[in-house]
């Protein structure tokens, strides 16, 4: 996942956010701001991951038919 930095450009935005869930983070001294970025970046990592998956879903089949078939390359050798 991405570092989020204290030092890095930020961009305002417009959010629409539950008023009883920011009560509650503003009774709380939740940084509402830093909150929400964090979120982003899951929302995001998530996302490339799940691309990612679908991207290279035929040759990681394809690896496990492969291994399935014939077993892990050099496996004799691992020590382990």
């Amino acid at each position: 996942m991405r570092k989020i930095t204290a030092n890095a450009v930020r961009q305002p935005a417009n959010l629409s956010i539950d008023s009883q869930l920011m009560r509650e983070a503003k009774g709380l001294n939740v940084n509402v701001s830093r909150a929400a970025e964090a979120g982003i970046a899951e929302a995001v990592a998530a996302e490339k991951t799940r691309l990612w998956k679908l991207e290279n879903h035929a040759t990681m089949d394809a690896w496990n038919d492969y291994v399935e078939k014939h077993g892990i390359p050099r496996s004799q050798h691992r020590q382990f």
